[in-house]
C-alpha cells in the first residue's frame, strides 16, 4: 500500500510541478500541500517539503544516500560547494532512472566565491551535470553578495537555475538586502530545531511570500542525542507509535519549515521520509515549542 501511495503522490507532484502561477491563486503560494507532500513557491514552482541534506557526507556515502532517497520516494536534495559532493549528488540523479523533472536538486555558492559568481555557477552546473539548478541559494551573507545574486538573477533568466533563494539570512540581513536585489527568493534556509526555533524569524519570512527550510533540523551534529532523548518528545513520539526523529521532524512541517534532515543510514533515510500518517494536536505542539531555548548550534 504504501509503495502505491507513494506513487500516486510522485504522479501528482509530478503534474502539479509544471502549473504555472496563473492557473493556481496567490493564496496558495506557501501552504504545504500535505497530499502531494509540496509547497508552491512564489515564482509558481513546487517543490518538496521532505528532503536531504547531504552537509559531511562524504563522495560514497553521500551517492548512497541519494540513491536510497530516490528509491523511497524522496524527492529533494540539498549540497553546497562547501559540501564538496555536488558530483556525487549529481550521478546519483543521472543513474536514478527517474525523470529529472521530478527531482529538486538545491545547492550554493560560498562567500569565497562571490568574487567570480558567474564561474562559480557553471562550476556548480558542471560538478552536478544535470542539466540546470532548481533553487540556488547563497551559503550566508559575506562581502559581495548582492554581486552574486546579480549574477543568479541572469543565470535564472537564462534557464541555467530555476529558483533563487538565501541561506542563513535573518530579519535585519533581509531588510538590507532584499531592497538591493530584482528577483524575490522563493527560500530561506537556516537552523531550525525545538532548541533554535526562530519564532520570531519564520513568521516574518514567511509573510513576505518566502518560504522557510530549516536546517539542522534534529538538532545538528553533537546535539542530535540529546534532541532526541528529550522527554517530551519521546512522550509525544510513543504515543503516536512513532519515533523522536519523526516527532521532530513533523513539528517543524506544521510550523511551514521544509525539512532536509541528513544521514547516510538507509533506516533513518526511509523514517525520515515517513512523516504523513500522524498528526501532531495542538497541544503537542505547544509542549514542543516550549523547549525553545535559543540554542544555537552553528556559528552562522
Amino acid at each position: 500500500m504504501k509503495t502505491l501511495a507513494r506513487l500516486l503522490i510522485l504522479t501528482t507532484f509530478c503534474l502539479s510541478s509544471v502549473l504555472s502561477d496563473a492557473a493556481t491563486p496567490a493564496s496558495e503560494v506557501g501552504k504545504f500541500d500535505f497530499m502531494t507532500r509540496s509547497v508552491l513557491l512564489n515564482n509558481g514552482h513546487r517543490m518538496p517539503i521532505v528532503g536531504l541534506g547531504t552537509y559531511s557526507l562524504s563522495d560514497e556515502q553521500c551517492y548512497n544516500s541519494v540513491t536510497t532517497l530516490l528509491k523511497e520516494g524522496g524527492r529533494l536534495i540539498d549540497t553546497a560547494f562547501m559540501y564538496h559532493n555536488e558530483e556525487a549528488v549529481g550521478r546519483a540523479v543521472r543513474d536514478s532512472g527517474i525523470d529529472r523533472s521530478e527531482i529538486f536538486v538545491i545547492t550554493k555558492l560560498y562567500p569565497t566565491q562571490y568574487d567570480e559568481p558567474q564561474q562559480a555557477i557553471e562550476d556548480a552546473l558542471a560538478k552536478l551535470d544535470i542539466g540546470y539548478i532548481d533553487l540556488l541559494l547563497l551559503h550566508h551573507p559575506g562581502e559581495g553578495d548582492v554581486k552574486a545574486y546579480k549574477a543568479m538573477e541572469q543565470a535564472l533568466a537564462l534557464g541555467k537555475v530555476k529558483s533563487l533563494g538565501l541561506s542563513n539570512w535573518y530579519v535585519k540581513e533581509l531588510k538590507d538586502f532584499l531592497p538591493k536585489v530584482s528577483v524575490k527568493p522563493v527560500l530561506v534556509q537556516n537552523e531550525i530545531h525545538p532548541y533554535y526555533q526562530e519564532n520570531d524569524v519564520i513568521p516574518y519570512i514567511q509573510s513576505l511570500g518566502i518560504v522557510v527550510q530549516g536546517w539542522y533540523p534534529l538538532g545538528g551534529r553533537g546535539h542530535t542525542k540529546e534532541l532526541l532523548e528529550d522527554k517530551v518528545i519521546n512522550e509525544i513520539a510513543k504515543d503516536h507509535g512513532v519515533s523522536a526523529a519523526q516527532v521532530v521532524l513533523r513539528w517543524n512541517l506544521q510550523k511551514g519549515v521544509i525539512v532536509i534532515p541528513g544521514s547516510s543510514n538507509p533506516l533513518h533515510i526511509r523514517e525520515n521520509l515517513d512523516l504523513f500518517d500522524f498528526y501532531l494536536t495542538d497541544e503537542e505542539m505547544s509542549r514542543i515549542n516550549a523547549l525553545d531555548r535559543g540554542e544555537k548550534h552553528d556559528w552562522y
